[in-house]
């Protein structure tokens, strides 16, 4: 009686057509079948893989020079294709050159003017530490792409199209634009005073993040007067 049942709870084991067909359905179901399952990369891969073989698979009686220039052949394709998927942007971005400021044909970086303003402060040359102080500000939210420098467009322009990312900041923005105006324009002497007001303000410009994400939407309007 028990051999009896023991062998009824077995399955059968000479299943017709459909029952076998669903055990190996069910059995491919299984969530270690699914993960083995090739993804897209793994078939591009193995479709790049099989068409350079295949170069190869008729090169087995090529000289050693026409061999090798087809390999060279190969890896210029291979790096052209990856410049196009991945480096491209990247290439296109660095080559843009630097649009001066103030019409006066200055380039420089934030950085490089960082350390002029800084080198002009060591020096106690107010008027020359705010100038470049306030250009390397304007400089860094340009390398932001949170500013378009246009020609014509003034300090007071400038801050008023920065106002825009940081409107927190608007008022330190004209002061600082008011300083730079004063000692480039009008002859003043600025002080220590001012330099420190505006290397406070390029520093938390620098740690701040924009209130808005289109990061163009600040860009400086030409022409805007004095």
């Amino acid at each position: 009686m028990v051999l009896s049942d023991l062998l009824r709870l077995d399955p059968p084991l000479d299943p017709d057509a459909p029952e076998a067909r669903r055990w190996v359905l069910d059995e491919l179901a299984k969530p270690e079948y699914r993960a083995a399952e090739p993804t897209a990369f793994d078939l591009a891969a193995q479709a790049v893989r099989d068409w350079i073989a295949s170069l190869f698979a008729g090169a087995g009686g090529l000289p050693a020079p026409a061999l090798w220039l087809l390999v060279v052949l190969v890896v210029v394709v291979l790096v052209v294709v990856a410049l196009l998927v991945f480096g491209l942007p990247r290439l296109r971005h660095r080559a843009a050159p630097a649009a001066p400021l103030f019409d006066d044909g200055d380039v420089r970086d934030a950085a490089t003017l960082r350390a002029a303003a800084a080198a002009a402060a060591r020096a106690g040359d107010w008027p020359l530490a705010i100038e470049e102080r306030f250009r390397a500000l304007v400089r860094g939210l340009v390398e932001r792409e949170l500013l378009r420098v246009h020609p014509g467009t003034t300090a007071h322009g400038m801050a008023d199209a920065a106002s825009r990312a940081f409107p927190a900041l608007a008022g330190p923005l004209e002061s600082a634009a008011a300083d730079f105006d004063g000692v480039r324009y009008l002859a003043r002497a600025g002080s220590e005073e001012a330099h420190r007001r505006l290397l406070a303000l390029d520093e938390e410009i620098m740690a701040a993040r924009p209130v808005q994400d289109d990061r163009l939407a600040a860009a400086a309007v030409a022409g805007d007067g004095a």
